[in-house]
């Protein structure tokens, strides 16, 4: 009889407590490949809505004196000495070599325009960019559709008591308000914004652009490079990168990572005690069959051996089930968490790495009972017969 055959005729005779270990370590393993694999998942998930939305890196005309409101550009009354940027070099910035990395360029113009009494700031926007980009807008009405409407911001609709469907007319054209943005805490407050190419021709700035903000986020995306390619093809813009808004982006990533891992780490720990408690007790119930396999001739190291083997079995199995629990509530789970890009990928090295994890976490906490088992006196398996 081998030690492999006792272990597992062990293992058959105490079915119960086999099961109790099996879905102790079953617990923790699947908890961890399932906070693993919907941190890798949601992490796909941000960095998809990061890449897609939000800018990170600012093209304004190059100038010594300009004066800062939007974007770099004050506009209305105060006048300003700066090369505009040319629409037509736009084009440029998808020949850079990171241009992959590159999810959307938003260009904008810029101006004053008088509406009734007021003069106020007229933003024109690539419209399907720009509303696609600002996914913090929130618009009572609509965005805009066409080059004869407005979207107003929430301090110009309120100074110029703006209403839905309201008709403005500015430099003797008329626009429908169709949209009236809510609070936003930024410039956008103050500025009807419409279409780019209507702006132009209001503004009298055909073919220019007052400034372009570029969205280009990934895992590991090199932001500075990119503004360094894009102020090579476009060598009379300032470029700038707006480090603090990536920082805080990838320190979120980061964040959220730490904490699945502090939690799987944490049901580890608790599926190790039930190991550990679990073992220790079925050493001390078999005190009588080590007892009498040490009188034998059984080695320490055949004891130490048969439970470690026990444990390794009890642990193989958790692990694989582990992982397979774990994967399926990912998949369940996944569809209500990532609505936009779920994205879920078989890992051979979670799979491995789960199974080394249940083994590992099984012999460790099956260590200690294993010694404790072998250096029972085999007098105490006489004394019990």
């Amino acid at each position: 009889m081998t030690l492999k055959t006792i272990a597992l005729n062990n293992l058959r005779r105490r079915k119960a407590r086999m099961a109790f270990l099996v879905i102790g370590l079953l617990v923790g393993i699947a908890t961890v490949v399932t906070l693993v694999s919907l941190t890798e998942a949601l992490t796909m998930e941000t960095e998809h809505k990061l890449d897609q939305f939000g800018a990170n890196i600012l093209i304004t005309p190059r100038s010594d004196d300009l004066a800062i409101s939007y974007g770099g550009i004050t506009v209305g009354d105060v006048a300003m000495q700066y090369e505009p940027i040319r629409e037509a070099d736009l084009p440029l910035i998808r020949t850079i070599p990171e241009r992959r990395n590159i999810a959307a360029v938003a260009p904008k113009v810029l101006g004053a325009v008088r509406v009734g009494e007021q003069r106020v700031v007229l933003m024109g926007v690539d419209r399907e960019v720009e509303f696609a980009l600002k996914r913090w807008w929130v618009i009572d009405g609509r965005p805009v559709a066409a080059d004869d409407e407005l979207v107003a911001g929430s301090e110009v609709a309120a100074a110029l008591d703006l209403r839905m469907g309201q008709q403005l007319e500015i430099n003797g054209r008329t626009f429908t308000l169709v949209g009236l943005l809510q609070p936003t805490g930024a410039q956008d407050d103050r500025m009807l914004i419409g279409s780019l190419g209507m702006a132009q021709q209001l503004l009298g700035k055909q073919d220019n652009i007052s400034l372009v903000e570029v969205a280009a986020l990934c895992a590991d995306c090199p932001v500075e490079e990119i503004v360094e390619q894009i102020a090579q093809v476009l060598p009379y813009t300032r470029v700038i990168a707006m480090q603090q808004v990536v920082k805080s982006r990838m320190h979120a990533l980061d964040q959220f990572r730490l904490l699945s891992l502090s939690v799987a780490g944490v049901v580890v720990f608790i599926g190790a005690l039930v190991v550990f408690v679990t073992m220790m007790g079925s050493v001390n119930e078999r005190t009588r069959e080590i007892g009498i396999f040490r009188a034998l001739g059984f080695r320490r190291g055949h004891v130490v051996g048969l439970i470690l083997l026990e444990a390794f079995i009890v642990s193989l199995v958790a692990g694989i089930l582990g992982y397979l629990s774990g994967i399926g509530a990912t998949r369940a789970l996944l569809p209500f968490l990532a609505t936009e890009h779920p994205h879920f990928e078989w890992s051979a090295l979670l799979m491995g790495g789960s199974i080394l994890l249940a083994v590992a976490v099984g012999a460790l906490a099956s260590l200690y009972p294993a010694l404790h088992a072998s250096r029972m006196d085999p007098t105490e398996a006489l004394r019990a017969l």
